[in-house]
């Protein structure tokens, strides 16, 4: 019989661990979520899956819908922790969650956290105007709390996990997230402006992010992002149209 050294043992055991819990996941999560879905006039699992996350209201919205069709919303989840305040994040250490266009584009079984999603922080702005460490390793997880991270609760971290990991087999492709400062309406950028000690480069920020916001609000489709460098800003158009 081959005996395992100690530290394949231990290696085993959690990576048994990880797969017991997502499949644990699945298991108490797909009837709901199945539900949901069904309430919502969708089929399970979508074509297309958006994630957008408002640090002020503290909730995270999760739109899916037939591939490039206006998008449904079926879920919002609770925020119980997010570090930091409104603003973009520019440094390590700094606990600010970031702001701004991003994806899904790692999971995490074995998380600290119960499960978690790696979010794709930091884009080429962020690399553009954050500082010589920018930081990274910005998480969607479980456990309500938060280092720079969006968390949400265990059972919550569950179902979002199994959205968008069988979201994205089926789309082929990352998951898009945008995360920005609260709904950015005329009154809730009014309200960020309107903030103590707010300087113009914050204000012009925040009005970088407002039209991927009033995009999707108008057309319920996420737009197409891209940064041009010269100007320091995102460049938002519409979505390709689908072939």
């Amino acid at each position: 019989m081959k005996v395992l050294p100690l530290w394949g043992v231990l290696l085993a055991s959690v990576c048994a661990h990880a797969g017991d819990r997502v499949e644990g996941a699945r298991k108490h999560q797909t009837a709901g979520i199945v539900r949901s879905f069904k309430e919502a006039g969708l089929s399970w699992p979508p074509e297309e899956l958006y994630l957008r996350a408002f640090k002020v209201e503290r909730e995270l919205e999760v739109w899916a819908g037939p591939r490039g069709k206006p998008l449904v919303k079926v879920r919002t989840f609770p925020i119980c922790a997010a570090s930091g305040d409104v603003g973009p994040k520019r440094a390590m250490g700094d606990e600010q969650v970031p702001e701004g266009f991003y994806t899904v584009d790692l999971f995490n079984p074995k998380s600290a956290f119960h499960l978690s999603m790696r979010v794709s922080y930091p884009n080429a702005l962020d690399r553009k105007l954050g500082a010589a460490q920018p930081g990274g390793d910005i998480y969607i997880h479980g456990n309500c709390v938060s280092i720079g991270c969006l968390a949400i609760e265990d059972g919550p971290i569950e179902a979002l996990y199994v959205m968008v990991s069988e979201a994205r087999t089926r789309m082929g492709r990352d998951v898009p997230v945008h995360i920005f400062p609260r709904r950015l309406d005329a009154a809730g950028l009014a309200a960020l402006e309107s903030l103590p000690g707010v300087t113009d480069s914050r204000k012009a920020f925040w009005r970088g992010l407002e039209p991927g916001y009033r995009w999707f609000e108008s057309q319920r489709r996420p737009p197409r992002v891209k940064v041009n460098a010269a100007a320091n800003a995102y460049v938002v158009t519409p979505a390709l149209p689908v072939r």
